[in-house]
């Protein structure tokens, strides 16, 4: 055994009610502190991130493909039913659905009350699987169904509807027409930019309102299946469609939820490299004590000729010894406090600032795993700073020093 490993076993527990011996528990807890809080701080941030993205996607896709035009209103241009078109998307390796759309801004009608909205029309292939995460009451639609509708809470709240209830639609046009439609559905994301504006339909009914035929429709929905790789796809469909067509990506359908997220990402390093410097300062502290105490052993090693590195590494020896305790109770105590939160959701949100009703945990062992890894280094690094103080301590002084 190296003799630096064989003193550090030997002064790592100091015996009796030495000071250091309460300040090592202290940097014990400073360091499982940061670590459990930089974790949760992650599980918390990726929770509403994805949460809030799940709640975006079950109303707007990854990407949208229409046909470019100067209108700027809800009514969109009919893209002609180009089966090829569809075939090529839909063969993208990193394509998971692609739907036909429409949008179609009318007036609904209960037997008290109305709403403007917009339409969005849906058809048979469109993917459900998002959506249906915020269904609260009633089902989906059927397939070709042209006098069904799924209304939000928010607007079924307006109106005064329920599931099974019938509802008039008005559409502005000329000339003017008018369905009778059923609710089949209720949905609720939270997200009150969309819930206070779209209601789901079959885009049977919008094609007919508009006169479309041959299957024309509004725009292509393409949902992916890594929304990271959203830049190579859209360079593989404006490869697909021709100059008269625009692709557009999700930020920049809602650019102001994307800003959010950014703006989240830039707090949450500003919250970890403030909680690091508070635990690399209190692990300097913790070393500097230790030395201190540890003065007359440092004259003894030096007068018995050993070198600076050698007594500095016996103490970032156990430096690092307390940086890994604290990295073990700190996963243990993110992981306990994660799992509570995950499993009963005890810490409650107002949904209508927060798009959700609970503080959401996300798991991910790769943030873990870099946030211990991330800690020992830094903290690490940073103790080697007071071990330089050693170099300045004089035997003689060193065997005359009293605690």
């Amino acid at each position: 055994m190296k003799i630096s490993y064989f003193i550090a076993n030997r002064i790592r527990n100091p015996k009796g009610r030495s000071f250091s011996r309460v300040i090592v528990r202290v940097g014990i807890l400073s360091v499982a502190i940061t670590v459990s809080v930089i974790i949760l701080s992650f599980f918390v941030l990726l929770g509403f991130k994805n949460t809030i993205k799940e709640k975006l996607f079950s109303q707007t896709s990854h990407i949208q493909v229409s046909k470019i035009t100067l209108n700027r209103s809800f009514e969109e241009a009919p893209v002609p039913n180009n089966s090829e078109y569809f075939k090529q998307v839909s063969e993208l390796p990193g394509v998971r659905s692609v739907s036909r759309v429409a949008y179609k801004s009318v007036i609904l009608k209960s037997a008290e009350e109305i709403s403007g909205v917009v339409v969005k029309g849906v058809d048979k292939e469109y993917d459900w699987t998002e959506f249906e995460k915020n269904l609260v009451e009633g089902r989906v639609l059927h397939p070709d169904s042209a006098n069904e509708i799924i209304l939000s809470t928010r607007i079924a709240g307006i109106l005064n509807a329920k599931v099974g209830e019938s509802i008039f639609a008005y559409f502005i046009q000329d000339p003017p027409r008018a369905r009778k439609l059923t609710v089949t559905g209720i949905y609720d994301t939270h997200v009150e930019e969309l819930d206070q504006l779209y209601v789901l339909a079959d885009l049977s009914l919008i094609q007919r309102i508009n006169g479309w035929e041959n299957g024309e429709f509004g725009h292509l929905d393409v949902y992916l299946k890594d929304i990271s790789r959203m830049k190579e796809v859209k360079s593989q469909l404006l490869d697909i469609f021709p100059q008269d067509y625009k692709v557009t990506e999700v930020e920049e359908l809602l650019p102001h939820f994307f800003e959010w997220f950014k703006f989240l990402d830039r707090n949450i390093v500003l919250i970890i490299v403030l909680i690091m410097v508070v635990a690399a300062f209190n692990m300097i502290s913790v070393l500097l004590i230790m030395i201190m105490e540890r003065t007359p052993m440092i004259g003894l090693l030096k007068s018995l000729g050993s070198s600076n590195a050698l007594i500095r590494r016996i103490f970032l020896i156990n430096s690092s010894r307390i940086i890994l305790y604290g990295l073990l109770l700190g996963n243990a105590l993110a992981l306990v406090l994660s799992f509570v939160q995950w499993k009963f959701e005890l810490i409650r949100l107002d949904a209508q600032n927060y798009y959700m009703n609970y503080v959401p945990i996300e798991w991910s062992w790769l943030a873990v795993a870099g946030v211990n890894l991330g800690v020992f280094i830094v903290v690490l690094l940073v103790t080697v700073l007071p071990t330089f103080s050693i170099t300045r301590i004089s035997p003689v002084t060193a065997l005359k020093y009293k605690d």
